[in-house]
């Protein structure tokens, strides 16, 4: 009689150490190339900001942002990649994607810290990408949703890799979905609105001369929140529908 226990237990043992092994690989690829990243942006920041970062942004040559933007694309793809091989099913990995991003992210900030002392504040704004417009924000925003992706992913894998489905219906996926929309708007609204006044021409003088003098004024905290919080609903939904199969 306690044999199939004994084997329950001793395989949901074998599974933990399994997932720790291979959230323990994800945190020390993300926590590298969080380094990497810092010591990137200050080499870039010494050669175009040597008297600190700030706003307005220096004018950098087309030519230039056209090897940044390959340059976030490439940190994607290599994110992209160690999450596919760690997981199994589309899922899971990108729920992977999301872990490793998120160490990424808030290891480059430290980085950036320690390396130069720099941001001053939690509150003090950045430039986070430039794809498929520029972001901004308070660097407290990207460090609020990488804990959310975080945590996201080591409740939903830890569930899933320990004998439950994580059931999610076309609701919750919505609003996965709507609050990474919203997410997204909070950063990127106040070049898209630039953008748009432009006449959707990013190469125009009228574009070029309002990101000359854009300095920013205030974040969209409301839209921000309200995208977390859309968020945190699927993952709590997600919890309380999951169903164990053993």
């Amino acid at each position: 009689m306690n044999r199939p226990i004994s084997r329950i237990t001793g395989g949901v043992e074998s599974v933990s150490r399994s997932l720790f092994g291979i959230f323990a690989t994800l945190l020390v690829f993300g926590a590298a190339m969080g380094v990497l990243e810092a010591a990137v942006v200050v080499y870039m920041r010494e050669f175009w900001y040597p008297a600190g970062f700030g706003f307005p942004t220096a004018e950098i040559p087309a030519d230039i942002l056209a090897v940044e933007i390959w340059r976030e694309v490439a940190t994607l793809v290599m994110l992209g990649a160690v999450a596919f091989l760690a997981g199994k099913r589309f899922f899971d990995r990108f729920l992977y994607f999301l872990f490793t991003f998120g160490i990424w992210d808030i290891v480059y900030y430290v980085g950036l810290k320690l390396f130069v002392g720099w941001p001053p504040s939690l509150f003090t704004w950045d430039v986070l990408f430039l794809i498929p417009v520029t972001w901004v924000g308070p660097v407290l925003a990207p460090v609020l949703c990488s804990l959310t992706m975080i945590a996201m992913s080591i409740v939903l894998v830890t569930l899933e890799e320990n004998g439950y489905r994580v059931r999610t219906s076309p609701l919750e996926v919505g609003l996965l979905i709507a609050g990474a929309l919203m997410i997204f708007a909070a950063f990127v609204w106040d070049f898209t609105a630039m953008l748009v006044a432009s006449g959707f021409s990013a190469g125009s003088e009228a574009f070029a001369e309002a990101v000359g003098n854009y300095v920013p004024e205030s974040f969209h905290w409301g839209l921000f929140l309200l995208g977390e919080a859309l968020v945190i609903a699927f993952v709590v939904l997600s919890i309380r529908n999951s169903r164990r199969l053993i």
